[in-house]
């Protein structure tokens, strides 16, 4: 992702674009052949975007730090980074997961690492695949200040590339997380052979529970009706670029989650932030079947199939 983000910020010929990464070798090679093999092959990255693994270098000049560091990682390289990035300059995140034991949020933590600064985050269907390649794609920013998502919005926007403003940061970040939760459900049903049916009915009563998971830590209920939420989910339950709904099938498939975590390049997010949203459910009270199923899955050793059994034999309520 964030070798998307420069390609689409780099579009704007008033905008120069620093791209920093922690390995020099892979940042020496992504330099060289101007070409991010392993995670986005077959995209050019433009000349002028500066490729570089100096912090120092990468955020000298800067007005703006776009984060998309997957969010289990993000406090231990914040940690690193904060010498370099003292000056109270707004952040961008364009990361969707909850942190592991502390359950913060992507934008909480970079507040908790980095000092209390502006941040606004972006949200919605929005695979790197996509919008590297100039595909087009809507999204949300979302920010308190509606200054700054307006900022963000014409920073981010392009003619494939369409930004929409909304105050709701906690929305954005909670749909963007949970929706990951529900993807692997919704690839469990692909790797059992399920259909249809069973995808639509999953991702549907999927939004009923990220949005009562939202409500609760005080989001905006049409958050999650949006591009954010819906918008979202849709793109990551069906979409073969989906990390999280790959993880599901090959459950559904019957292999492990750690060989399946092994033969990874990329992370996915929805394990860890399985964990996450559970254990705030349990804490609070708030009924999320679908995601205790998937955690049942994933760190208790319950089968997809007995797991299906469990949601299709609830008490009947209205809808």
């Amino acid at each position: 992702m964030a070798t998307a983000c420069s390609i689409l910020l780099n579009e704007h010929p008033d905008q120069q674009v620093s791209m920093w990464l922690r390995n020099p070798q892979h940042a020496d090679a992504i330099a060289a052949s101007r070409e991010n093999v392993r995670l986005l092959p077959g995209v050019p990255i433009p000349e002028r975007i500066e490729i570089t693994s100096d912090i120092q270098r990468a955020v000298d000049g800067a007005e703006f730090l776009v984060i998309a560091i997957p969010s289990a990682y993000l406090r231990q390289s914040l940690e690193e980074l904060s010498p370099h990035l003292t000056q109270m300059r707004p952040a961008i995140s364009v990361i969707k997961g909850l942190e592991p034991v502390t359950h913060q949020r992507p934008s909480e933590i970079i507040n908790d690492v980095l000092g209390t600064r502006a941040v606004a985050v972006v949200g919605g269907p929005s695979h790197a695949e996509e919008i590297a390649r100039r595909l087009p794609a809507t999204v949300v920013a979302a920010c308190g200040d509606l200054s700054l998502a307006r900022k963000v919005q014409a920073m981010f926007s392009t003619d494939r590339f369409r930004v929409y403003v909304n105050l709701d940061m906690i929305g954005v970040e909670i749909a963007g997380a949970v929706k990951n939760v529900i993807a692997i459900a919704a690839g469990i049903c692909d790797g059992l052979g399920f259909g249809d049916n069973a995808k639509s009915a999953l991702m549907t009563r999927g939004q009923v529970e990220m949005t009562r998971f939202g409500i609760f830590f005080g989001a905006e209920p049409a958050t999650f009706s949006g591009l954010a939420g819906i918008g979202d989910l849709i793109t990551t339950c069906i979409s073969p670029y989906g990390r999280n709904r790959l993880v599901g099938q090959r459950l559904g498939q019957g292999q492990s989650l750690q060989d399946i975590l092994k033969s990874m390049d990329a992370v996915a997010e929805g394990v860890k932030t399985t964990q996450a949203v559970m254990e705030l459910a349990e804490q609070n009270d708030i009924e999320i079947p679908i995601t205790q199923e998937v955690y049942r899955v994933l760190f208790e050793g319950k089968s997809p199939l007995e797991a299906t059994d469990t949601l299709m034999s609830r008490p009947f309520k209205s809808e």
